[in-house]
């Protein structure tokens, strides 16, 4: 069966610690809970906030840079994913758009080679 990865984007002032952060993990508890349910997830994790992120990139000299920060200046970053085992793409789509209900964000889901 294809995986796929289920990708929760944050913007870049989410903070998790907010009055509304109980209801927001309920909902992903819930999520979790259904997941594990119907054999489909194999593997989740939330990230730490982007603004403790290290990006690491080759130097022309063959050294490596290690700076502060995501690699991408964008207004999103990954906040956590689900690693989902499906029969298609089709059932990963519906578990990707539960999954932006839980988390009350915007999600992307693609397919492991």
């Amino acid at each position: 069966m294809p995986q796929f990865l289920v990708a929760i984007h944050h913007p870049d002032d989410f903070d998790p610690d907010t009055a509304e952060n109980q209801a927001l993990m309920d909902g992903i508890h819930a999520l979790n809970v259904e997941m594990e349910t119907a054999g489909v997830r194999r593997f989740a994790g939330g990230l730490h906030s982007a603004r403790s992120a290290k990006s690491l990139r080759a130097q022309p000299d063959g050294k490596v840079l290690i700076t502060d920060g995501p690699y991408l200046e964008t207004k999103e970053h990954i906040g956590g994913f689900w690693m989902l085992e499906t029969k298609d793409l089709e059932e990963a789509l519906a578990w990707g758009q539960k999954a932006v209900i839980a988390c009350r964000a915007p999600v992307e889901v693609r397919q492991f080679y």
